[in-house]
């Protein structure tokens, strides 16, 4: 499973947040909450997404409807464990330390992170 560029990333976001077989349109409309894009370039990043192996596409008389074929959570699976071997050399220990450092997390999501981690069982830790 390849990396996406964010633009295709936010695109997938929509999908996956549809929950369902989506239109170039209903993309579109979403969109520019954030930004404004041609439609011709979400049909060119759909077209990219499908040739991935990301979407399927339907027909719906006239409509074409955009489905996922990977789940959110196996894309973020990947990505993170990646992201985890490339930067941090697989040690979360070394994640959590750079989290702290750059200040991204605040006391509250320490404890968090610690009630997650004083929670697991046994059979957990060794994942």
């Amino acid at each position: 499973m390849k990396r996406l560029p964010d633009s295709e990333l936010e695109i997938m976001l929509i999908i996956w947040e549809a929950n369902e077989g989506v239109t170039r349109t209903y993309i579109q409309e979403h969109l520019e909450q954030s930004k404004v894009l041609a439609p011709t370039t979400i049909l060119s990043f759909l077209s990219r997404l499908t040739t991935k192996g990301f979407l399927r596409i339907e027909k719906e008389g006239k409509t074409n409807l955009y489905t996922a074929l990977v789940s959110q959570e196996d894309y973020a699976h990947k990505e993170s464990k990646k992201m985890l071997e490339r930067f941090f050399g697989n040690s979360v220990k070394d994640f959590v330390v750079q989290l702290n450092d750059s200040k991204a997390v605040d006391k509250k999501e320490i404890q968090e992170l610690r009630e997650f981690l004083d929670s697991l069982s046994p059979e957990d830790e060794g994942r």
